[in-house]
């Protein structure tokens, strides 16, 4: 029986920037939106809304602020009052923002490299510095695997240092990490005085069963140290419409944050708040179908690179749609995001983007119909056949 996550939806002329950054012979595979209509319940509630025909500004959502709440309770365990919550158009608004509310100029921001790239621009972006804190991968046959190493992180802190900027589920490896490893960072966090801005964005998206535990959820003084960045964006593919939230237990410290946005950060706009109650009030049986249509394109792509380009290592994520992958190894003529999007017309997110380690990587997108996953992977291979085939270019003969 085919699944409603099978159709292909025509995004091109939608001014979509994942399906119109490209030449339309080239299939898009990285940006980090899905191809998959919006649950039916968020679509309904925008078109009620639209309906009404005023757009006027809104004032914050008291009854998603109370959804949030009862959502941390009730997957989490975790206790989020109302006042806890301030609302912000984005996660890379709500990043810079925390830049600016904890450190000035020349401070200091640990970063876990590679790295989603707006964590990448944001210390410079703000005056401040990024001190990388490199992931630790290894092989097992053509699986890459990724491990924090707890020496380099703490290495990366100076008495400069006011801000660890996490992803947890992590960008771009697809790691959710563990109770015990989210312990570990925080106690050096603290240790230091340093303020954690953990981007929680993907933590609705696993698979296998995986469990997520949001940082500030493990303790008090671990929570009084933290902003929590969430959204209902990428798991019920509404981006566009711009609602995400951060979590602050701290008064002080969301006072800060909160004052960061006052002349320069645009309202969430009536749209945005609408798509967003109807994507937590509504949208879990859409969810539950969609989990295991990700798990199984995650197989699909995991089997074919193991069985068919085994000179490429890539992750195999236990969250996100996302996996990097290692081309290095591949020996591929020049970089290989290049080499993809011109030979194979398959765009993946450039490795270099993602800072210090990034070089020889691609992250590859396969939030999408599996026919089209299927396709960019049939290309790949073809194109990566081609450059093996082809005669080897003698050097030229020496000057005599």
């Amino acid at each position: 029986m085919p699944s409603p996550f099978d159709e292909h939806i025509e995004r091109r002329g939608t001014g979509s920037i994942k399906w119109e950054m490209h030449p339309s012979d080239v299939i898009p595979m990285w940006v980090a939106d899905m191809d998959f209509r919006s649950p039916e319940p968020v679509i309904q509630a925008l078109q009620e809304r639209v309906a009404h025909g005023i757009f006027g500004y809104q004032i914050t959502s008291a009854k998603l602020a109370e959804v949030i709440c009862e959502r941390m309770r009730r997957l989490y365990g975790w206790a989020v009052l109302p006042e806890h919550i301030v609302f912000i158009p984005g996660l890379v608004t709500g990043t810079n923002m925390a830049c600016r509310a904890v450190g000035a100029p020349g401070d200091g921001v640990v970063i876990q490299t590679p790295a989603y790239p707006p964590f990448v621009t944001a210390p410079a972006g703000n005056g401040m510095q990024m001190q990388a804190a490199p992931l630790s991968f290894h092989t097992e046959g053509s699986l890459l695997k990724c491990e924090i190493d707890f020496a380099a992180f703490e290495a990366a802190f100076t008495p400069q240092t006011r801000l660890f900027l996490m992803s947890n589920p992590l960008n771009p490896a697809g790691v959710d990490y563990t109770p015990a490893q989210l312990t570990r960072l925080a106690e050096i966090c603290l240790r230091h005085n340093v303020v954690i801005c953990s981007d929680e964005i993907h933590c609705d998206l696993l698979l296998d069963g995986q469990r997520h535990t949001p940082t500030a959820s493990l303790a008090p003084e671990i929570a009084d140290r933290c902003i929590t960045l969430m959204a209902p964006s990428k798991t019920f593919n509404i981006a566009g419409l711009g609602c995400s939230f951060a979590i602050i237990t701290n008064p002080h410290l969301r006072e800060k944050f909160a004052k960061n946005s006052e002349g320069t950060v645009p309202f969430v706009n009536a749209l945005g708040y609408t798509a967003a109650l109807a994507a937590y009030q509504h949208g879990e049986p859409w969810l539950a179908e969609l989990l295991p249509y990700l798990t199984a394109n995650r197989d699909v792509l995991v089997s074919f690179i193991t069985e068919r380009l085994p000179q490429f290592h890539l992750t195999r994520p236990d969250s996100t749609y996302l996996s990097w992958m290692d081309c290095r190894p591949a020996d591929l003529p020049g970089d290989p995001y290049e080499f993809f999007l011109q030979e194979a017309k398959v765009a993946f997110s450039d490795g270099k983007a993602f800072g210090p380690g990034g070089e020889g990587h691609v992250r590859v997108n396969f939030g999408c119909p599996r026919a089209q996953l299927l396709e960019a992977l049939e290309r790949m291979q073809a194109a990566v056949e081609r450059v093996s085939a082809a005669p080897a270019i003698p050097p030229p003969a020496p000057l005599s």
